[in-house]
């Protein structure tokens, strides 16, 4: 009886454990989300800044970024 509490007590530790760690994934999952938004915000106004020598390749990034609106404006029209 007393190794089955024992094995209780150290099976409800790493349940505990367990959810302590799946939290900590979440939150890391998010912070590099936000990590990777910040990111493409940040090419993208590279991209557009009025000093970029590569006036060709900032059209596509426009050209690009407008398809993406349009088809999200599409699949919302749904």
């Amino acid at each position: 009886m007393i190794i089955h509490e024992e094995q209780c007590q150290e099976n409800a530790r790493l349940q505990e454990l367990l959810l302590e760690k799946e939290e900590k994934i979440k939150q890391l999952e998010q912070s590099r989300r936000e990590l990777e938004a910040m990111y493409t915000n940040l090419k993208t106004a590279r991209t557009i800044s009025l000093y970029d020598k590569d006036i060709k390749e900032t059209k596509q990034r426009l050209s690009g970024l407008v398809r993406e609106i349009d088809k999200c404006i599409a699949l919302l029209n749904e």
